[in-house]
């Protein structure tokens, strides 16, 4: 299994005729992602990878028999409308790719999935990829070196990654891979102040998620997203082992750590506090993200039965 993206998904993708959506349309192509369909307004009718444009996404869903992802490759300031088009045509699961997305264009596509009961990723996220299985966004690069990079689920030795730094997914990807450690599906959340599925929401899928043994986070200062999982740890609703690393640990008051969702105001967010959080309610917390893959492995290790 995987969360979010596998081969059996069908995908749109928003903004396909574009430099980046063409790109980013090949390379997924290339990983085994079922895109079945593109659009761009005024360019229905043409032809991007062997994938059908269309001017709509719902003339796209309609022609196709069907869409669960929403991949948008669009300007930041065209993201809103791109997103709502896909809620209301009936897609499922959006990934908003660009940065620099406005906070109130985010929250109203968020009060607009809502109300629908859509899940979006993003905004200024690299993507999903279940290694294997498929890839939204451009998570991993060219198909070539994401096999190599990331190792496929391996029986009682696979782990599921959710990250707040794009860079650093991918990181976690390939040096747990060189520890033998399979991987189910790696995630980045986005590094907006503003997100759709966040670090706890990612968390409860992997939960209900059978070829997930292990959760890994790349955490970061600012916002409550670490803390949240801790209570959903403390609740029982995630009980599947935590290891962490949380960046940042030098920031203080007022530091804006990379992303636009990792600044500390006051007492929130900070570095101390969400590691204090997470050790308390379970999770192995490391000090330097190069212990990440040990911890991981010692974790899994102790999941083997005796014998085993």
């Amino acid at each position: 299994m995987a969360i979010i993206i596998d081969k059996t998904k069908n995908v749109l993708v928003q903004g396909i005729t574009g430099r980046e959506g063409r790109a980013r349309t090949k390379l997924m192509r290339e990983f085994g992602t079922n895109v079945v369909a593109g659009c761009t307004p005024g360019k229905g009718g043409q032809d991007v990878e062997g994938v059908p444009v269309f001017d709509t996404v719902k003339e796209g869903v309609e022609k196709v028999g069907g869409v669960d992802i929403s991949v948008i490759f669009v300007p930041a300031k065209l993201v809103k409308g791109a997103a709502i088009e896909a809620i209301e045509a009936g897609v499922q699961t959006l990934l908003l790719v660009p940065d620099r997305v406005p906070l109130w264009d985010t929250m109203e596509i968020a009060a607009v999935a809502r109300d629908h009961g859509t899940n979006f990723i993003g905004p200024n996220t690299l993507g999903v990829i279940s290694p294997g299985q498929a890839v939204i966004g451009m998570i991993g690069g060219k198909a070539s070196s994401a096999r190599e990079w990331f190792n496929e689920p391996m029986a009682g030795r696979t782990v599921g990654v959710i990250s707040r730094s794009g860079g650093m997914t991918s990181s976690c990807g390939y040096y747990l891979s060189r520890k033998e450690i399979g991987l189910s599906t790696l995630v980045h959340v986005g590094g907006d102040s503003v997100i759709g599925l966040s670090i706890p929401d990612i968390a409860l899928m992997f939960e209900n998620d059978s070829d997930t043994d292990a959760i890994v986070i790349f955490g970061e200062i600012g916002g409550s997203q670490e803390e949240r999982l801790a209570e959903l740890m403390i609740e029982k609703k995630v009980t599947k082992p935590v290891v962490a690393y949380i960046g940042g640990k030098a920031a203080k008051e007022g530091t804006r750590f990379s992303h636009a969702g990792a600044i500390i105001e006051g007492n929130r967010g900070t570095h101390v506090g969400k590691v204090k959080a997470l050790r308390e309610a379970g999770a192995v917390v490391v000090d330097g993200f190069g212990d990440l893959p040990d911890a991981a492995l010692d974790v899994l290790n102790k999941l083997q039965p005796a014998g085993a």
